[in-house]
C-alpha cells in the first residue's frame, strides 16, 4: 500500500470513529440524572438563593433541553462541523471564549514540559544502557523509581509546603496574582516564564523517570543483538554504531506515543494544576464534568479524542519511516 493511500484510508476510517466517539461522550453526559439546570437550581436552593426561572427556561429552550436527547446530540454534532462548539453554561459565554488563554496556557505548559523530558530522558537514558551496572547507572535507576513512585500531585504539595516553610512564598499558579484575567502583555508573559520552571519540573518529573527507563530497556535489548556485536567486531567506532542502528531502533516507543503525547498537551496533568492552581485547562475539564456543563465538557472531550487520532497516525507513518521491518497496511516485504 502507498503512504498515499495508506493516508487517505486512515482518514476516511477517522470520520466513523470519530462520529462512534461523539456519540459514546454525549451518551456518557447524559447518564447522571438531571442536567446542568437542575443541578444549579439545587446549588442556589442550598445556599438559601433563588435562581430566575425565567431565564433556565429559556436557555433550556435555546439549547434544545426541552427535547429528546437524540435531537440534542444532533444539533451539538451539527454545530461543531460549523465551528460552533456551544455555549458554557457555568460561566454563561461561548465555549470558544470560555477556554480562551487557558487553552493557550496548557500548550505552554504541556510543550516546555515535553522539552524538559526530552532533554533530561535521552542523555541519561543512553548513560544508563552504555554504562550498564556502573555507579551511575544504579544512581540513576534509583532516582528513576523515585520519580515514578512519587505522584506528581503529592510532589506539588511538598514543594509548596517546603517554599512556604523555607522561603515564605506561594509557588501556586502561573503568574502574579495581578495579571490574573489580564489581557496578555509583555508584563505578563514575563511572569508567566518566571513561574512555569515549577509546574514543568513537577509535572516532568514522572514522564522523565518513565522514558528513562523504557529507553534505558529498549536500548540494551538492541545492543545485546547479533547485529551490534557483528559491527564492533568489524571495527565500527563505538558513537556511530550506537547513532545509527541501536539507537534508532529503540525510538520506536517514543515515536508511538506521540499518539498521547498530542492529547496530553490541551489536557494537562489535572490534579497537579488542581494542587498548584495552575490557569490551565484540566481544572476546567474536571469542573465541568461535575456540574454536568455538557457543552464544555463535551467539546474538550471531542477536541482530545480527534487529536488521540491525528497523533495515532502520524506515529504510525512515522514508525514506518524510522523501521524499515513495519509496513504501512502491514504487507510483507520479500
Amino acid at each position: 500500500m502507498s503512504l498515499a493511500r495508506y493516508i487517505l484510508w486512515r482518514l476516511a476510517v477517522m470520520v466513523p470513529t470519530l462520529l462512534l466517539i461523539s456519540a459514546l461522550v454525549f451518551t456518557i453526559i447524559e447518564l447522571p440524572p438531571g442536567d446542568y439546570f437542575e443541578s444549579y437550581i439545587t446549588e442556589l436552593q442550598a445556599m438559601g438563593e433563588s435562581a430566575d426561572l425565567a431565564e433556565i427556561e429559556q436557555l433550556r429552550t435555546k439549547y434544545h433541553f426541552d427535547e429528546p436527547a437524540v435531537v440534542r446530540y444532533f444539533y451539538w454534532l451539527g454545530g461543531m462541523l460549523h465551528g460552533d462548539f456551544g455555549y458554557s453554561f457555568e460561566y454563561r459565554l461561548p465555549v470558544s471564549e470560555v477556554v480562551g488563554d487557558r487553552l493557550w496556557l496548557t500548550i505552554l505548559v504541556s510543550f516546555v514540559t515535553i522539552v524538559f523530558t526530552w532533554l533530561i530522558a535521552f542523555p541519561i537514558g543512553i548513560y544508563s544502557a552504555t554504562h550498564q551496572y556502573s555507579w551511575g547507572d544504579y544512581g540513576l535507576t534509583l532516582v528513576g523509581m523515585i520519580g515514578i513512585s512519587v505522584p506528581n500531585f503529592m510532589l506539588a504539595v511538598i514543594l509548596m509546603y517546603f517554599a512556604n516553610q523555607w522561603f515564605g512564598v506561594s509557588i501556586g499558579h502561573l503568574m502574579d496574582q495581578k495579571f490574573l484575567g489580564e489581557p496578555m502583555s509583555w508584563e505578563k508573559f514575563r511572569s508567566i516564564l518566571s513561574h512555569i520552571w515549577i509546574p514543568v519540573i513537577i509535572i516532568g518529573t514522572a514522564g522523565t523517570a518513565a522514558m528513562i527507563r523504557r529507553l534505558r530497556a529498549n536500548l540494551l535489548d538492541e545492543l545485546h543483538k547479533q547485529y551490534v556485536t557483528t559491527a564492533r567486531a568489524k571495527g565500527m567506532a563505538p558513537g556511530p554504531l550506537l547513532r545509527k542502528y541501536p539507537l534508532r531502533m529503540a525510538l520506536n516507543f517514543f515515536i508511538s506515543d506521540i499518539g498521547s503525547i498530542l492529547p496530553s498537551i490541551i489536557s494537562g496533568a489535572e490534579v497537579t494544576a488542581i494542587v498548584l492552581s495552575l490557569e490551565t485547562t484540566g481544572p476546567m475539564l474536571i469542573n465541568a464534568l461535575q456540574s454536568q456543563d455538557m457543552y464544555l465538557a463535551g467539546s474538550f472531550l471531542m477536541f482530545l479524542a480527534f487529536l488521540t487520532v491525528i497523533g495515532m497516525l502520524v506515529s504510525d507513518i512515522a514508525l514506518a519511516f524510522l523501521d524499515p521491518r513495519i509496513r504501512l497496511g502491514g504487507e510483507a516485504r520479500k
